[in-house]
Order: structure tokens, then sequence, then C-alpha cells
């Protein structure tokens, strides 16, 4: 199980566009992937569970994947939310 906190920083936060771009690239990985902000912990492919999460700019939240590829998918992950959501 690998884990890694990011900060969010693009404008609109894990919204919409942004959340659908990432759970797009979520589910190019077969690991188990989660975001978890605070106290709650949901599916990274789901895009209601992310966007129950309600996170805006600024906020800090965690990746976690659990599989064959969990390295990548994080790093990948990692790095999406790093570009503010530029491919």
């Amino acid at each position: 199980m690998v884990t890694k906190e990011v900060v969010i920083n693009n404008q609109v936060g894990l919204h919409a566009r942004p959340a659908t771009f990432f759970i797009q690239k979520a589910n190019e990985f077969k690991s188990s992937i989660w975001v978890e902000k605070e106290d709650r912990r949901v599916n990274a492919k789901s895009l209601l569970g992310v966007l129950s999460l309600g996170i805006v700019k600024g906020t800090a939240i965690t990746l976690i994947a659990d599989g064959t590829d969990e390295e990548e998918a994080i790093s990948t992950l990692a790095e999406l939310i790093d570009s503010d959501f530029t491919e």
C-alpha cells in the first residue's frame, strides 16, 4: 500500500472537469485507489464519491493505492494534481 499527501491548487478544486480527468486517470490502473480528506475515504474511481468530498482549492488530500501498479498510480495522479489538471 502506498500513500501520498497532495494539495489541490487549481482554481475550482476537484469539481466537475478536473474530477473527471482525475477519475479517468485513476481508472487506467488495476490497483484499488482511494482519496482521503480528513476522516472520509472514497473510491478514486467514483465520480460521485470524489465530488462528495467537496474538495476546494488549498485542500490537502491523501491518495492511497493498493495493488500491482500502486507506485505508478500514486505518482501519476500526484503529477496530474501538481500540474493543475493540464495534460
